[in-house]
């Protein structure tokens, strides 16, 4: 017998792909910020959070663009060698775009540039994975902080705890996280619980370019040759 057409099982979660007129749009939109702005910065970023990249980018709308994304679509857009780069000098741009790298096109100055590159700052909850940058650990007794209602979590979290008239009480000392090991989704969770924030997001600037000069604020890779001009 065959199969009814109404059983069939479509699945809801499938988006299109990201294609090449996507890419397309992307080179364009470098090339022609290439000719709009004045200077543009190479920029390493660590625990990323969209949010405050969001807010940061939102304060400087009106005088820069940002770009983050696949690093080998960045490097079309640039030019990988002085024979396709689309302005002198853009090419050593393109070997700096490597790992967790972005770019922002600028008019702004480059002291102020520099300066709200080296302010942000950013402390946000630990993911996990994250290296733990301090030991926790928590001492036998009451921790009055947690309410009753909380006391199956925190056990399924691994903590030994149990309630004691009313009060989510550790029945033994609990080390939640060690320095410089990575945290377990229990230890990520708990940390979060406590109000414990170690990842910290910051963005790091590689490099510079502008008409008459290019700047480098890192050592450059070392199969590069990238020099300061």
């Amino acid at each position: 017998m065959p199969k009814s057409k109404r059983n069939k099982q479509v699945t809801l979660s499938k988006t299109k792909k990201k294609g090449r007129v996507h890419k397309e749009a992307i080179v364009n939109s470098i090339k022609e910020a290439a000719e709009s702005y004045s200077s543009v910065f190479v920029f390493s970023f660590e625990n990323m959070r969209n949010q405050k990249l969001k807010e940061f980018r939102e304060q400087l709308k009106s005088s820069s663009r940002f770009f983050l994304g696949s690093n080998k679509v960045m490097q079309v857009a640039l030019g990988r060698s002085p024979s396709d780069e689309i302005r002198p000098g853009l090419h050593k741009l393109s070997k700096l775009l490597r790992g967790d790298a972005g770019m922002v096109f600028t008019n702004l100055p480059k002291d102020e540039v520099e300066r709200l590159f080296n302010e942000f700052e950013e402390y946000d909850f630990s993911r996990t994975g994250t290296i733990a940058t301090e030991k926790v650990d928590l001492k036998e007794g009451p921790l009055e902080q947690f309410t009753h209602e909380m006391e199956p979590f925190l056990r399924k979290q691994g903590m030994p705890v149990r309630l004691n008239k009313g009060v989510v009480e550790l029945v033994a000392d609990y080390v939640v996280c060690e320095e410089g090991k990575p945290l377990s989704p229990e230890a990520s969770r708990i940390l979060r619980l406590l109000g414990i924030k170690m990842a910290t997001f910051r963005l790091h600037l590689i490099c510079r370019w502008s008409p008459d000069d290019f700047e480098l604020y890192i050592d450059g890779p070392d199969d590069s040759d990238v020099e300061c001009a």
